[in-house]
């Protein structure tokens, strides 16, 4: 072996045995620099043989980690295990280091095809089909995904207690992640010769392989390749693999005895690919086993060339900055000390995550955790997504995909085509739920278009055209699952947990029915029901609300059981009954226009949600009335607002005609600033909520409005101007035609239409019984009525009851 013949401790023959903790910095840049030292013929690396044909795909420049092996059966892509490697992974370092140096790379673990079928003789119910290792970070590694029954001992716990340390995340980082962060070059191998000292030392008095033996098996599996590749390379063989496999590797056993160890494994046929990853994956327990907490800040480390306390604190502040908090150079400066400061106290070596997290809060953050939370989301773990090639295998997400559009007879084409659904059948269900899933997912095969035919809730429009770039977002959706609905539950799952607001959570519970996501309907529920509990905007309960509402519309279509969501729509709806009073109360003009729009989603989703949508919460629309007469008689409440009650009051039939006009009156007084009474105008008539033909068939509204106006002081005209001009533009052109034509003719005119003059063209005293009767043909060949029944005398609302639209 160049530049040295040291393989293990003491010097002694044999293989370069390259210990590591996986996704270490620390072992990351050990490596790097033992490799460059001793400059191998062979890198072997701990992973499944099966990828080996995969390695030359890391040298590509559209590779870019994170990034994870997949493995998966081929008869049940959903059982399948995950290997994630990131720019700061030993292994990943290693592969690029062979790679960049002409190197033949091999990985070396227990093949994928034995483990997987191993997993599959085991009751492996409710485990993340992407958890493929449950090893300590610096332990043993079992991507089967199987864990032991038997708490396993983690070895960098024993060996900080043995060190005096009750943290172990603590003392690795100190005695490795901060090497060449402070230190001298010193021996590129010590750190790998005294870990595998401790780590054989710790097996002795720990020895165990797992309950049933599989460390023991793979460790065989691991010897005899090392053994082949010794043969094969006169330049000697460097091992990268976990720091508690070095011990085993190095024993002295014979080939005879491994190979015995390893008759009789099952095993199924798999297929391997490279998927991207990302840093919120990589903090989850599984790959490597090494779901590590802060892999933001371990990337920072890896590339941070020197000073890395001042850059990190730098890109702090940036974040801080960026969010609208205030913080000057003078604020980083005063955290790098305090974070070197608290270094010396508790007697590290150099400032770690704990020491500049504790200097953020007290210095940038004025002593609170909610910044900081921003800080650990956005840095200390991180958004980056990592990319594959183009000329990678297909993830089983695509293959699985690839099978559903058979299965439905959806066959991906480039042109653009509209398909309709009828969900009562279950091949257009079926069909229905893929596109709604993609589409959760980011994979816009398909559009959501009016649909032409009916407005029912059974039926559905898509626009569906297939776009190349369309690949590549389904298999970056593959980080999410390797079925289309395993995949879609996992990304609902973690989009309820990460939404900023109510609204998000709910809508996104709205996505989740019409996708068929009942798995995944469950925590979106529970978090919505806390988040609700918790918030009390009303602004934010009244958002949130309408979805909701719809939710339990699309669930009663598709036979979906929608109790938990009605008794949260339920109990949304009273606290937005409770707080509205109080929360239209001193309002600015935005403010209120804002609360206007929340008053009309409200009225809407009551409307949908009716008076039983949950047991205990019946009556629902008649308290929601009683909300809204609260509103229309509160003087503190905004004339906009006040106004758009009293409106829907009418239109509920709630309110009688004289009554309305008695309000309009009030808020029209000499008294009324003229600001507050075109405000309630608006409201009233306003909003494109057909405000105009009520003015147009109600003459004593009109002439109330025309009256007001008219008395308006000329110094508070222009002041008013702009409000009802807006108001007033938003009707038909028709409409506003006739507004102005009633007004042209003045009051007399308008009180001979009142009382059924003749002289005016278009109006009558009375209902014209025929002309009304001749549009019930067209009405019943609109609803889908069969046949034509013969037009009956007297037009009323009882004539369309039983339609079902």
């Amino acid at each position: 072996m160049t530049g040295t013949d040291r393989g293990g401790p003491g010097g002694a023959p044999g293989p370069l045995l390259l210990g590591v903790r996986h996704h270490g910095p620390g072992s990351a840049r050990a490596v790097r620099a033992a490799l460059e030292t001793a400059r191998p013929g062979v890198v072997l690396i701990e992973g499944p043989p099966e990828a080996d044909a995969l390695i030359p795909l890391a040298a590509d420049e559209d590779m870019r980690p994170p990034v994870a092996l997949l493995a998966h059966a081929v008869d049940e892509p959903g059982r399948s295990a995950f290997w994630p490697l990131a720019e700061f992974s030993p292994e990943w370092v290693a592969l690029r280091w062979a790679l960049e140096h002409d190197v033949p790379a091999r990985f070396i673990d227990l093949p994928a095809a034995h483990s997987l079928a191993w997993r599959s003789e085991e009751d492996t119910a409710g485990e993340d089909a992407a958890r493929a290792d449950e090893e300590p970070e610096a332990g043993p590694g079992d991507p089967s995904g199987a864990s032991a029954p038997e708490v396993r001992v983690d070895p960098l716990a024993a060996l900080a207690g043995a060190a005096g340390h009750d943290d172990p995340e603590r003392w690795w980082e100190d005695v490795v992640e901060h090497r060449g962060h402070g230190g001298g070059d010193g021996d590129a191998l010590a750190p790998f010769t005294a870990l595998e000292e401790a780590m054989g030392a710790l097996r002795e008095t720990e020895e165990r392989g797992g309950d049933d033996g599989r460390d023991l098996v793979r460790e065989a599996y691991m010897r005899l390749q090392v053994r082949a590749a010794q043969r094969e390379s006169a330049r000697g063989v460097a091992v990268v693999c976990g720091a508690w496999h070095v011990p085993a590797l190095r024993r002295k056993v014979t080939a005879t005895a491994d190979r015995a160890l390893l008759k009789g494994l099952p095993r199924t046929k798999v297929d391997l690919t490279w998927v991207p990853w990302t840093y919120r994956r990589l903090s989850r327990s599984g790959g490597y086993g090494a779901g590590i907490e802060s892999p933001g800040w371990y990337a920072h480390l890896f590339g941070a060339a020197d000073r890395p306390v001042e850059r990190w604190l730098t890109k702090v502040a940036g974040l801080l900055r960026d969010e609208g908090r205030t913080v000057s150079s003078a604020h980083v400066i005063e955290a790098v000390r305090l974070a070197g400061t608290l270094a010396v106290l508790r007697g590290r070596p150099l400032a770690g995550l704990g020491e500049t997290t504790d200097a953020v809060r007290a210095v940038m953050c004025d002593g609170s955790d909610v910044p900081l939370a921003l800080v650990r989301d956005r840095l200390v773990v991180g958004d980056v997504l990592g990319e594959v090639p183009a000329g990678a295998p297909a993830v089983p997400l695509q293959r699985d995909l690839a099978r559903v559009q058979r299965r439905l007879r959806l066959k991906p084409e480039a042109r653009r085509r509209e398909l309709e659904l009828d969900l009562r059948k279950d091949t257009d269900a079926s069909r229905s739920r893929l596109l709604h899933r993609l589409r959760l997912l980011g994979v816009g095969w398909g559009e959501p278009a009016a649909s032409r035919g009916s407005t029912g809730t059974f039926r559905e429009t898509w626009r569906l055209r297939w776009e190349p770039e369309l690949s590549v977002r389904v298999a970056e959706a593959g980080v999410w699952g390797t079925t289309v609905l395993a995949a879609a539950t996992a990304k609902a799952e973690a989009d309820a947990v990460t939404a900023r607001d109510l609204a998000e959570v709910t809508a996104l519970a709205e996505r989740c029915l019409p996708a068929g996501l009942t798995d995944a309907l469950t925590p979106v529920m529970r978090i919505l029901a806390d988040r609700a509990a918790l918030d009390t905007d009303v602004g934010h309960l009244a958002r949130a609300l309408p979805a909701l509402a719809r939710s339990l519309r699309y669930g009663d279509v598709r036979g979906t059981d929608t109790g938990a969501l009605a008794e949260v729509a339920a109990g949304l709806a009273e606290r937005v009954f409770v707080g509205l009073p109080a929360a239209c109360a001193a309002l600015d003009a935005d403010a209120a226009d804002e609360m206007r729009g929340h008053v009309d989603a409200v009225h809407a989703a009551v409307g949908l949600l009716g008076d039983t949508s949950a047991p205990g919460h019946g009556g629902l629309r008649s308290r929601w009335q009683g909300v809204l007469r609260t509103l229309s008689a509160r003087d503190i409440v905004p004339g906009v607002v006040r106004g758009r009650a009293v409106r829907l009051l009418l239109d509920d039939g709630v309110l009688a005609a004289d009554e309305a006009a008695r309000f309009m009156g009030l808020a029209l007084s000499r008294g009324t600033p003229p600001a507050d009474a075109a405000a309630w105008i608006e409201g009233f008539v306003g909003g494109g909520s057909g405000g105009g033909l009520l003015l147009l068939h109600d003459e004593r509204l009109l002439a109330l409005v025309d009256a007001w106006l008219t008395g308006v002081a000329a110094e508070a005209f222009t002041e008013v101007l702009p409000l009802l001009r807006r108001t007033f533009a938003a009707y038909e052109p028709g409409v506003r035609r006739s507004l102005g034509e009633l007004v042209r003719r003045g009051p007399e005119a308008r009180g001979r239409v009142t009382t059924a003059g003749p002289g005016i063209p278009g109006f009558a005293a009375d209902l014209d019984t025929e002309r009304a009767d001749a549009v019930l043909p067209v009405v019943r060949l609109l609803l889908g009525l069969e046949g034509n029944a013969p037009a009956r005398t007297g037009l009323d609302g009882n004539d369309l009851v039983g339609v079902d639209a």
